[in-house]
């Protein structure tokens, strides 16, 4: 059974920072994009940052230069380490991969929730 465990979470003031972390786990045989979504109260869920199998990015326009997406391919781990945090980052962020198990499927994390306080 094909798992995304995310951790790293909390509460944190503005300006300030924190790194998330999310392990997959289960019968995987590759993983191709990992990535990490979020999904403010009211809104719908959107990018934040990808990451392909061969370390090429992709980031939304409002975390670039905040926000630093990294992963360990022996690990089955993927990171999201976000700096200058402001109240419009609050949310609860979703971990994503695209994972060969018995076929390739999209897989999510539970999701850990990040909150700014200003």
């Amino acid at each position: 059974q094909v798992q995304l465990v995310e951790s790293g979470g909390g509460l944190v003031q503005a300006g300030g920072s924190l790194r998330l972390s999310c392990v997959a786990s289960g019968g995987i045989v590759s993983i191709d994009a990992m990535g990490w979504y979020r999904q403010a109260p009211g809104k719908q869920r959107e990018l934040v940052a990808l990451i392909a199998n061969g370390g090429s990015t992709r980031y939304a326009d409002s975390v670039k230069g905040r926000f630093t997406i990294s992963r360990d391919n022996a690990k089955n781990t993927v990171y999201l380490q976000m700096n200058s945090l402001n109240a419009e980052d609050t949310g609860v962020y979703y971990c994503y991969a695209n994972i060969l198990s018995s076929r390739w499927d999209d897989r999510w994390g539970q999701g850990t929730q990040v909150t700014v306080s200003s």
